[in-house]
């Protein structure tokens, strides 16, 4: 996996368990919505500090659930919705156990093209066509696994200098950029629901 150029605000030890670890990646992913998503994509290193261990999709797959919601809602929540975001990832990890032997990078390893690529990903639990296209851009700007035809799959994620994702923050700079931009969607989305 080519080094990763995605640097949040956030502890700088999340940012490493991100770079080294393609399960706290995808479960950042995963979380990556109805909160910031420094919170999302720091949360997997909350995790792991909590279970006092590296995280594994084996053991997250077998979790006792109400177990793994206490771990999930102790102050401060990894996520605004506790509950159901600990089911979710538990039924990402479940998923890769079944398919992909526990190992998150199994998921994007040898993949064909990028339509394959983006066939897997969406096959996730919680996974619809913009939180994969997204996670398929993240990978090939970030992480330099580029098949044949990414960023296509990525759709418009997958642009090259956009600024509509966490694939294309680099710094404070890009982050303000993408920040404004889904401000800008949200905004526009919520005019036209209005009729504005």
């Amino acid at each position: 996996m080519v080094r990763m150029t995605l640097v949040l605000p956030i502890d700088p030890e999340a940012n490493r368990l991100l770079e080294r670890s393609p399960l706290a990646l995808l479960l950042g992913m995963v979380l990556d919505q109805q909160v910031p998503m420094e919170k999302a994509f720091s949360s997997p290193y909350v995790l792991q500090q909590r279970l006092g261990h590296e995280l594994d999709a084996t053991e997250l797959a077998g979790y006792d659930p109400e177990a793994l919601v206490a771990l999930f809602a102790q102050p401060p929540a990894l996520h605004r919705f506790p509950k159901a975001m600990a089911a979710r990832v538990q039924e990402v990890c479940q998923v890769l156990v079944e398919r992909y032997d526990g190992d998150a990078a199994l998921l994007w390893a040898e993949v064909a093209d990028g339509p394959e690529l983006l066939r897997r990903v969406s096959a996730l639990p919680g996974f619809g066509k913009q939180k994969a296209q997204i996670f398929v851009a993240l990978l090939g700007k970030r992480f330099g696994v580029t098949p044949q035809d990414w960023r296509k799959s990525a759709g418009d994620y997958g642009d090259p200098g956009a600024y509509r994702s966490v694939a294309d923050v680099t710094d404070a700079d890009s982050l303000r950029r993408v920040r404004e931009f889904k401000q800008q969607t949200k905004a526009a989305a919520k005019a036209k629901a209005t009729g504005g």
